[in-house]
């Protein structure tokens, strides 16, 4: 059974404040609101007699709450004769009634819609460029999806996405990025009302054991006094550079200027999450800024690039060409070819390196050598903790400070870190 009754919804208001006047859709002790555009003041409501009582305009506003509760009963009267209310929940229901007295906002709260307004609203860049790819994939995958309700987006069809997406060569975490992003809508749509059908519920996005992202202390020594070829220095050195900053990202340091250098410190704002970074530059790491010095730039690595992107694809491909140089016969050449008889080939010391590889690898060896987990996540930029008090940031940056002049020691020096 359906019921419909005025409700004063005081509950996010505070005291002497007005409060929204809703219409409770109800089903089953459920219940559903639609706002109707009215504010009142809780002395100025009779919730048991479900009327205004001394408000300016009161007669008016009696006569419109009246009519707009008429109008959603006789829709909700209409619908069940439709038969588009049965087995439906008290949001399913609200949805149907507002849909049905205005057809613009069924178009609004379609799936597609309501995902791309939560798209648009985030506000990291490369955030919405995630979200865009999951757009894509979706309507690559099903050219309906524009179409289609949030109760049109069943369990079925997030496995029959998934099954796409496994078909392109996509491995589980990857896929996990696009499930979570669906996912938001749906606790976002829930969040406001617009439904209550939550398919992710039973759906498994649980993370995969991600393959090793770093490299032990002997590999990283390695690595760091490798003779490289000449092309390849700069990479590695780009590399060591991201290791001495406890990992920086490249749309960070690549973004820096000289700025952003402030007693013998750099100082900048994560792009990603726009939280502030204060890092001592060591000696180390001074040696090769001023080695690679730029013109806008602090350092010149992608100043001659379309984008800082560019340059991270060249320096992944550079790292996993580090290794031994041998010559090889093409077998495949004929006495008429102009083709080489032998050509170059690179056996990689790490074929899957990576610059974040650098990150992973400072975490794990500050970890191996007893630097606290939580001074290594207040390094990585993992801890959010409330700040109330200067001394205390002094503390946690000194702490950081104190951590990375110990790695480094130790993997540049082996000097063993002291308690």
């Amino acid at each position: 059974m359906i019921t419909t009754k005025l409700y004063l919804d005081t509950r996010a208001v505070k005291d002497g404040e007005p409060a929204p006047l809703k219409v409770a859709i109800t089903k089953k002790r459920q219940a559903a609101y639609i706002p109707l555009g009215v504010k009142l003041k809780k002395e100025q409501w009779d919730a048991k007699k479900q009327r205004i009582v001394d408000a300016p305009n009161k007669q008016r506003l009696e006569i419109f709450v009246k009519n707009k509760l008429v109008e959603i009963e006789n829709a909700i009267l209409e619908l069940q004769m439709k038969g588009e209310l049965t087995k439906q929940t008290s949001t399913q229901i609200k949805n149907k009634v507002v849909a049905y007295l205005d057809p613009d906002v069924k178009k609004k709260d379609l799936f597609i819609n309501r995902y791309i307004e939560y798209m648009n609203s985030r506000s990291a860049q490369r955030t919405r460029e995630i979200y865009a790819t999951t757009l894509k994939k979706m309507r690559d995958f099903d050219s309906k999806v524009d179409t289609y309700a949030f109760e049109d987006i069943s369990k079925d069809w997030l496995k029959r996405l998934d099954a796409e997406l496994v078909r392109q060569g996509l491995k589980k975490n990857s896929r996990n990025i696009h499930f979570r992003n669906i996912r938001a809508v749906f606790n976002d749509a829930i969040d406001n009302e617009i439904t209550s059908h939550y398919p992710m519920r039973t759906f498994d996005i649980n993370p995969e054991q991600t393959e090793k992202r770093s490299l032990s202390v002997d590999e990283l020594r390695t690595l760091f006094n490798y003779n490289v070829q000449p092309w390849q220095q700069k990479y590695l050195d780009y590399f060591k550079l991201t290791f001495f900053l406890i990992g920086i990202n490249p749309a960070d340091i690549l973004n820096c200027t000289d700025e952003n250098v402030v007693d013998g410190r750099l100082l900048y704002r994560r792009k990603k999450t726009g939280r502030l970074y204060s890092i001592r530059l060591e000696p180390e790491a001074i040696q090769i800024i001023n080695r690679y010095r730029g013109k806008t730039k602090l350092v010149n690595f992608s100043e001659n690039m379309r984008n800082y992107k560019q340059f991270v694809c060249k320096a992944n491909k550079g790292l996993k060409a580090i290794g031994p140089v041998t010559k090889e016969r093409n077998e495949k050449k004929k006495a008429h070819d102009f083709q080489k008889e032998y050509h170059t080939k690179h056996n990689p010391l790490f074929d899957h390196i990576s610059l974040y590889w650098a990150r992973h690898t400072w975490a794990t060896i500050a970890f191996s050598i007893g630097i606290p987990e939580e001074i290594i996540a207040e390094a990585l930029g993992h801890s959010h903790g409330n700040r109330t008090t200067a001394i205390y940031i002094d503390k946690s940056v000194a702490n950081i400070d104190a951590a990375n002049r110990k790695v480094l020691d130790y993997v540049l020096y082996k000097e063993q870190p002291k308690d």
